[in-house]
């Protein structure tokens, strides 16, 4: 592990680790070759446009049906998993959730914890909280591993390492890795990498994991892999603890199918998963293996904020696939580091102002070109681009203004200066006559134009009015205007 404590920057810098980002031509070529792979895989699986269509209808459905009763079914879920044996914690804030799981962990004098795939843990920014207090929490997916042996956060809610190449991690491996010697080999650092996590499953007090989703009907915790890492956190240490966003629950077990369908197609390009975990409490009697002890935290921060607008709901349909991250022109050409947060690209564009208010994250939602794409592949059918713009509108909202729903951090962009010019176009627009002494003026005086135009001469030419208008022109030719 790093002798350093994890350093984690602030998505405010957005903009200064973009522009650094555009000019590393590496990070450019690697994360350019791996968007193009992933999109290809993609579209692999989806040969039938209609199947595609008709199956994100449904998952988009049944994502709907489980927001409109959340409340219902959260409550169906902690009654059925605690009939099972499971401890149900409740969770406002990262905080709160870090808390829980440190109360756990030194209730039962635990030091190790090893830790399956986790975005939740990620967001709470979980390992390093619990580094602070002397617990050791190690990653024991391979690309999350990498990124922790690095002191970095992942770069992508998929693929963590993405960012690195053969030789980024040969080099990790030899640093941080006893007895390892430099090897761009693939297999070689696979291998590398199995035995230094082996014997941490077998030393763990405490395996964490994730949650993709859950059945109120059943109290069943659903988990995709492909290491097998997460079954091994999950049966092997005497505790589990599983941390779920709130949104993660569907009504029926039946209903998770087409969702991990879409879910894995969508992601890796792969028809199925490797592995799939069903986990619906502790072991059993007569059960040779398992958790003895489970736990389960249902996680807010921030979703109820997004859960009380009917527009921003869609927000907690995502299924954490990152397709929409893989289709991005934006992510594609700066990588999830430049954004400063836990979900980078699209999603992450608007459901970080959720979790870290739009203060911090205000800048995100301007950082695409609107083109679509997030929106047209996304498996659930979350209206991305609209939700970006809606975002927009609340962050040049005024602070005080009074809305039915204010988000967190309203009017975080908002200027005077901006409100003014904006008051005095639609007024000028406002009235036939207005706009035509507007136009004169504009043609007869359009040498004083500025020569530099807020944002847009940063990237742009000026915008100059030209001397003649289109009504003069149609005026002289004989034609109404």
């Amino acid at each position: 592990m790093s002798e350093h404590p994890i350093e984690f920057v602030s998505p405010a810098d957005f903009k200064s680790r973009a522009r650094a980002a555009l000019g590393d031509d590496k990070l450019r070529s690697s994360f350019r070759g791996a968007m193009d792979f992933l999109q290809a895989k993609r579209a692999a699986q989806f040969p039938d446009g209609e199947e595609l269509e008709q199956l994100r209808d449904l998952g988009e459905a049944i994502r709907k049906h489980a927001l409109a009763h959340l409340p219902d079914l959260l409550v169906q879920l902690e009654e059925t998993l605690m009939a099972a044996g499971v401890h149900v914690h409740w969770a406002d804030t990262a905080d709160e959730a870090n808390a829980i799981v440190l109360g756990i962990a030194q209730a039962r004098g635990a030091r190790r914890v090893i830790k399956g795939k986790s975005m939740a843990s990620e967001e709470m920014e979980l390992n390093h909280y619990l580094a602070q207090r002397g617990v050791n929490c190690i990653e024991s997916d391979m690309g999350e591993y990498i990124v922790q042996l690095a002191g970095e956060k992942p770069s992508h809610i998929v693929m963590p390492a993405i960012h690195k190449t053969r030789g980024d991690i040969g080099k990790l491996f030899e640093q941080h890795i006893p007895d390892t010697t430099y090897t761009e080999d693939v297999d070689a650092l696979i291998q590398t990498g199995r035995r230094a996590l082996r014997q941490a499953f077998i030393d763990a007090d405490i395996g964490l994991s994730g949650v993709n989703f859950a059945a109120a009907d059943t109290g069943t915790l659903f988990l995709v892999e492909n290491e097998g890492n997460g079954r091994l956190s999950t049966t092997v240490p005497d505790i589990h603890i599983a941390i779920m966003g709130i949104e993660k629950v569907v009504a029926k077990l039946e209903h998770i199918v087409p969702l991990a369908s879409l879910l894995t197609r969508s992601a890796t390009g792969q028809a199925i998963t490797t592995y799939i975990n069903m986990i619906s409490g502790p072991r059993r009697r007569g059960e040779l293996d398992g958790p003895r002890e489970m736990h389960l935290v249902l996680l807010d921060n921030g979703r109820s904020q997004a859960y009380a607008d009917i527009e921003l709901r869609a927000t907690l349909q995502c299924i954490r696939c990152g397709a929409c991250m893989n289709h991005c022109p934006v992510y594609t050409r700066i990588g999830g580091h430049a954004y400063g947060t836990t979900y980078p690209g699209p999603i992450g564009k608007i459901i970080s102002p959720h979790l870290l208010g739009l203060e911090a994250t205000a800048d995100l939602a301007t950082a695409s070109s609107l083109c679509g794409a997030c929106g047209e592949v996304c498996p659930v059918r979350i209206p991305i681009p609209q939700l970006l713009i809606r975002l927009r509108t609340e962050a040049n909202r005024a602070p005080h203004q009074r809305v039915a729903h204010p988000l967190r951090g309203q009017g975080a962009k908002y200027s005077r200066g901006e409100q003014l010019i904006w008051r005095f176009w639609s007024g000028a627009f406002a009235r036939p006559a207005r706009y035509r002494v507007f136009r004169w003026l504009a043609t007869r005086l359009n040498a004083l134009a500025p020569a530099r135009q807020a944002g847009w001469t940063r990237y742009r030419i000026p915008l100059k009015p030209a001397k003649r208008s289109l009504a003069d022109l149609l005026r002289e030719r004989g034609q109404a205007e």
